[in-house]
């Protein structure tokens, strides 16, 4: 498996989905991203030059993101299953991340990683990836 295949197959390493679910989207995402590759490669990139991995980890603390889903009024409709929420899936994340495989992000993980510890944050990293994007876009 190619590094570009690893990508993909890091992204959906975080999914719940059955086989068949997975091989789809590992396919869809294939198929997007080695299009976006190759049109950066005809523009004159190298496979290596053609995308920047910007990672963001939301490290809100437990209480907070709690107090939010339980006020949440948002829809669930986004959901497959009909008895899943918003609390639960937070439970369920929780609950998932006492995993030992599951760690958080490093530096070197990505080109740029950002993390996030209150949502007063957010604003500025959106602005400061947003910059980045905007460097990449000139250079190109």
């Amino acid at each position: 498996m190619n590094e570009f295949d690893e990508y993909i197959k890091s992204i959906l390493d975080y999914s719940e989905l059955n086989d068949l679910e997975h091989d789809e989207l590992f396919l869809e995402i294939y198929d997007h991203l080695n299009s976006l590759k190759e049109e950066y490669i005809a523009q004159g990139m190298s496979e290596k030059e053609e995308y920047v991995r910007i990672l963001v980890h939301f490290d809100i603390p437990d209480d907070v993101l709690y107090e939010r889903v339980t006020r949440s009024e948002r829809s669930t409709n986004i959901f497959r299953d009909n008895y899943l929420n918003f609390e639960k899936i937070l439970i369920r994340q929780q609950a998932e991340s006492l995993h030992e495989n599951v760690v958080d992000p490093v530096t070197g993980e990505a080109d740029y990683l950002f993390v996030i510890q209150d949502s007063e944050e957010v604003d500025a990293v959106m602005k400061e990836i947003v910059h980045i994007a905007d460097g990449l876009s000139s250079v190109r």
